[in-house]
């Protein structure tokens, strides 16, 4: 029997959670280096993944299949694809980095302070979203993802919660009911989804008689499955509803600024670049693999909500007061790119939409992290209360520009590769859609480029004065996702290589072939 190498880079994390959680309370710098240790364990078993992974082998590789619930046809099956492999990798690299840059986010205010969690939660919670995230990239059984799909709400239930934002000017009490309120919509809204997902799930089980992705898969493609055209369409509204709650899509999307609002830096990050990142990938792995026809069926209307999250997370974006709720606005608009250039059914597209996973999760914890520093020395999210902060703290400023810079896209950096990939994929077969979304390009630099002047330009406001630059710790959590976000940039290869078999692959469900050029090239 060889080694179980998905279940042990899912199980690590899941163990480190327990390990940390148990730490005695007086030990927490223990428990910090605990937890970062697991992380980057979970890192090196997510590297030999990407390692043993081919991606010109199987579809599904480095499999495993045991019975588990067998009256009921439930499998404990995991295996992997290109696109999974390269979000595990990304899931696994954001990690220590998250735990890194949150190392005093959960310390008492004072000696017998009761306003925060024991610091041991914070980083077991963590690490215990970060074994669930990667099982759901890793399960091919559909009722087994289902169940982390929506477990992992509970812990970032409490991450919100209980360990929210302390730049609050208002008091702790009002500070804690708005934790409250952020922490209670997002529960809410993602179990509302959950709950439609679990009938499709159930409809899906009665139909198919099994909750196997690949046996249910190679049925319908084989023909031995068929869905009558109703049951198709609802069944896939049951699903695409609880990823576009997750994802998050317009109009859908209202519990992300509140949650990235009141959560810490890190614990943001982990929202929109890890967690967030469990929708959009399902859409490709659920929606395309099992019901193609109702992909392509809805496909029309599914492109309009992309570009309405697109241009309105943007717009949005430009008119906020708050550094936080910019951000998350911003990625709203970055998640209408992600859900078009995968309903855009081109091969472009839907390299693009992964790729745009990977790149987007990179600059916004460089971004958000950033922030999160900025807002520590000031006290403060409002942009307002900042400025002239490139003069006192150069290499912060500096960090920060290029965090924005990413979020725009810039030319060099690794998000316009996948933008521009989304934009073409989707422009050679839907032209006036792929020409609106161009215009969220267009508002994303007036918001970036306000935000870096409003905050890091002009006289250095008092309170602002002797902000310190970034010290060791945090250069460290940001100079190597800079350096990705510039290799990546330049030299994209290494993840569409890995991504675009399985891209192809897809498209092949849905019976889709890229549009032939109107011009033939000159030979």
């Amino acid at each position: 029997m060889s080694f179980p190498l998905l279940t042990a880079t899912a199980a690590l994390p899941a163990i480190g959670a327990i390990a940390t959680a148990a730490v005695p309370a007086a030990k927490r710098t223990a428990a910090k280096w605990l937890a970062l240790l697991f992380s980057l364990a979970t890192l090196a078993l997510a590297i030999t993944v990407l390692v043993r992974f081919d991606p010109d082998g199987d579809r599904y590789q480095l499999t495993e299949s045991h019975s588990w619930i067998a009256d009921f046809g439930v499998r404990y099956e995991l295996g992997v694809d290109g696109i999974a492999v390269a979000l595990i990798a990304l899931t696994a690299l954001l990690i220590p980095f998250i735990v890194l840059a949150g190392w005093h986010d959960a310390d008492p205010l004072e000696t017998g302070s009761r306003r925060w969690r024991p610091t041991q939660g914070f980083f077991a919670l963590i690490l215990a979203v970060e074994a669930m995230v990667i099982i759901s990239f890793e399960a091919t059984d559909v009722f087994l993802f289902y169940i982390f799909f929506e477990a992992m709400l509970i812990p970032m239930y409490f991450l919100i919660g209980g360990f929210g934002d302390r730049a609050h000017k208002d008091g702790e009490e009002k500070a804690a009911t708005q934790r409250s309120y952020a922490a209670v919509k997002f529960l809410l809204y993602n179990l509302a989804g959950g709950l439609i997902m679990l009938t499709a799930v159930i409809g899906l089980y009665v139909v198919a008689g099994n909750f196997s992705l690949t046996e249910i898969a190679q049925a319908r493609a084989g023909g031995e499955l068929e869905m009558a055209t109703s049951t198709e369409r609802w069944l896939f509204l049951g699903f695409f509803f609880a990823f576009a709650v997750k994802a998050p899509l317009w109009p859908l999307h209202t519990w992300l600024p509140n949650a990235m609002q009141e959560s810490t830096a890190p614990v943001a990050v982990l929202i929109t670049a890890v967690v967030d990142k469990v929708g959009t990938f399902a859409m490709l792995r659920f929606c395309l693999q099992l019901f193609p026809e109702a992909s392509k069926w809805a496909t029309p209307v599914i492109l309009v909500l992309a570009v309405i999250s697109i241009i309105y997370g943007a717009l949005l974006a430009v008119g906020q007061r708050d550094i936080k709720r910019l951000i998350a606005y911003a990625s709203i608009s970055h998640f209408g790119f992600i859900v078009m250039g995968i309903f855009a059914m081109t091969s472009q597209g839907q390299s693009g939409a992964t790729l745009y996973m990977v790149n987007h999760g990179i600059s916004t914890a460089v971004l958000m992290l950033i922030a999160g520093f900025l807002i520590s020395r000031r006290g403060s999210r409002l942009i307002a209360d900042f400025g002239g902060v490139q003069k006192v703290a150069p290499v912060l400023a500096g960090t920060f520009l290029i965090g924005g810079l990413a979020t725009l896209s810039l030319p060099g950096l690794a998000p316009f590769v996948s933008e521009f990939l989304v934009l073409v994929g989707t422009f050679t077969r839907y032209p006036v859609i792929g020409i609106i979304a161009t215009f969220g390009i267009v508002l994303a630099a007036l918001y970036t480029l306000v935000l870096y002047q409003r905050t890091m330009t002009g006289p250095v406001k008092p309170e602002v004065a002797a902000m310190p630059d970034l010290r060791v710790r945090e250069i460290a959590v940001v100079a190597p996702l800079v350096v990705l976000l510039v290799f990546l940039g330049v030299y994209p290869k290494p993840v569409t290589d890995v991504v675009n078999p399985a891209v192809k692959q897809t498209l092949s469900d849905v019976q889709q072939k890229d549009p032939q050029p109107e011009v033939e090239a000159a030979k």
